[in-house]
């Protein structure tokens, strides 16, 4: 099989012996108790990477998300989420919602929809904390923080960002023939902002194949969700072989992260080249998630069902909230050319069967979302 369903987007796989040994996997204490030095040291280094002053690890998003929004969720907040925000921010919301605090929803990446809610619910005083994705692959476009920020800075609030897509593809000063910037610190660094009321929390198991968490911000806030986190008491906190790993990951970005990226790039500018000869399109950009959209849900179906049986594995959304299915192809620094070459044209043999039409492919053009996003 062809697989194009691995979100290791640099291809980072740390295999067991490239770790350095550890003689227990984990203290057997809570987080709470201290940590490693080791960790410490992993946690600042992803911090300063996307231009945060401090960093602690937690052992996934939705750990971080539940304590995150118990700080937050005091009296006298008002949480304001980006309709497109991943599940997990979500649930942390959820959680502060339950609490009592006030919670709402804003259109996808919509600034003026977000201005709008704020001047609304200005006569209640309250501080907004606005989340979003620092990256939405469904869209291949990047939040508009700079927008989110202005409007949180005003009243005093937090922007709250989630930037596991982002970390480790997107950095600094983007310019032609560097598509996705330099460094590989995310959406901060993207967009060339930062400040104290800026909340990072991301995964490392994408961009840098590690499964493990950061929360990156302020030291007065992060200070203050160490004191009140409650799965910092009551979780085992990251295990050493993730915590090498984490380390590992940061090294190798530090010697070859630009040539792995401008590898990545490489590669999805081939899979939409040979796209585009078939005239077949697909949402994403030069982001390593590249979508196609099926005009019903029976013929992603299909088509997903056709590819598997060419041995391409891709990834099938089912339809949800209006949206129709959606078929994605991830791909990363370690597929070869041929392996591109060979997807683009068993989807586009894919998606003439499904019509019916095994001959000519000229049925095909229009029946995709040929709209094309940009990083």
């Amino acid at each position: 099989m062809f697989d194009f369903t691995s979100a290791l987007y640099l291809g980072l796989r740390h295999p067991s012996g490239s770790l350095p040994p550890w003689s227990q996997l984990t203290t057997g204490r809570p987080a709470v108790l201290g940590v490693p030095a080791s960790q410490e040291r992993v946690a600042q280094g992803f911090a300063e990477l996307q231009g945060c002053e401090r960093g602690i690890l937690g052992p996934s998003t939705l750990h971080l998300f539940w304590d995150l929004f118990g700080v937050f969720g005091a009296r006298g907040v008002a949480i304001y989420l980006d309709d497109g925000t991943y599940p997990i921010a979500r649930w942390g919301v959820e959680r502060a919602a339950g609490a009592g605090i006030p919670a709402l929803r804003f259109g996808h990446h919509d600034p003026g929809a977000l201005e709008r809610l704020l001047k609304r619910d200005a006569l209640r005083r309250l501080r907004p904390i606005v989340v979003a994705d620092g990256f939405c692959p469904g869209c291949g476009e990047p939040a508009p923080i700079a927008a989110y920020l202005k409007s949180v800075r005003r009243l005093g609030g937090y922007l709250v960002l989630d930037d596991t897509q982002a970390l480790g593809i997107l950095g600094h000063s983007p310019r032609a023939g560097v598509d996705y910037g330099l460094g590989g610190g995310g959406s901060l660094r993207w967009s060339n902002v930062s400040g104290p009321d800026i909340v990072m929390v991301s995964s490392l198991a994408k961009g840098f194949g590690v499964p493990v968490a950061v929360l990156a911000g302020d030291s007065a806030l992060l200070g203050r969700f160490e004191a009140q986190s409650e799965t910092r008491m009551h979780s085992s906190p990251p295990s050493a072989a993730v915590v090498h790993a984490a380390e590992r990951a940061l090294s190798i970005n530090h010697h070859s992260g630009e040539t792995l990226r401008a590898r990545l790039a490489q590669r999805v500018r081939r899979f939409r080249e040979q796209l585009a000869l078939r005239r077949l399109g697909a949402r994403g950009g030069l982001f390593p998630v590249q979508t196609l959209t099926p005009g019903a849900a029976r013929d992603a179906r299909l088509v997903h069902a056709r590819l598997a049986a060419s041995g391409i594995r891709a990834v099938l959304h089912a339809a949800r909230s209006g949206r129709a299915s959606r078929i994605s192809f991830l791909i990363t620094a370690r597929h070869r050319v041929s392996d591109l070459d060979r997807a683009a044209e068993a989807l586009a043999r894919a998606f003439a069967e499904a019509l019916g039409d095994s001959t000519s492919l000229e049925t095909t053009h229009g029946y995709l979302d040929l709209q094309f996003g940009t990083v």
